[in-house]
């Protein structure tokens, strides 16, 4: 079994609605690929992804995997914090990246300071 990963840069969906977002992102799991996105859903997208998913969920589709990087996010150091709240206000969810992947393909991603770790089946 091959393992594909399709990268979707920001500007891709940025013109996109919110609900036209999910539909993408969705289809795009659905064809058993992982789904590396520049930037963040809001958590009102992300809540209709995970709806939709289950209203999905099937033999055939066993569901999603998701998880959200936000880089900088737990740093003490002031100027970092400064720059990391300058960057969401000026460029809104572009700052992290989101991975979502096919249930039947990614067993769970774990995710610590220093990397994520993508488990396959």
């Amino acid at each position: 079994m091959s393992l594909t990963l399709q990268f979707v840069p920001y500007s891709q969906i940025a013109p996109m609605s919110g609900s036209e977002r999910v539909d993408y992102l969705l289809g795009i799991a659905k064809k058993e690929k992982i789904v590396l996105l520049e930037g963040r859903l809001s958590p009102d997208q992300e809540a209709a992804l995970i709806e939709k998913t289950m209203q999905s969920i099937n033999k055939r589709f066993k569901g999603i995997e998701l998880s959200v990087v936000y880089p900088d996010a737990d740093s003490k150091e002031l100027f970092t914090k400064i720059k990391h709240h300058v960057v969401n206000f000026l460029l809104g969810n572009r700052s992290g990246f989101t991975i979502i992947g096919p249930a039947s393909v990614v067993k769970e991603i774990k995710q610590d300071p220093d990397k994520i770790q993508l488990l396959t089946q």
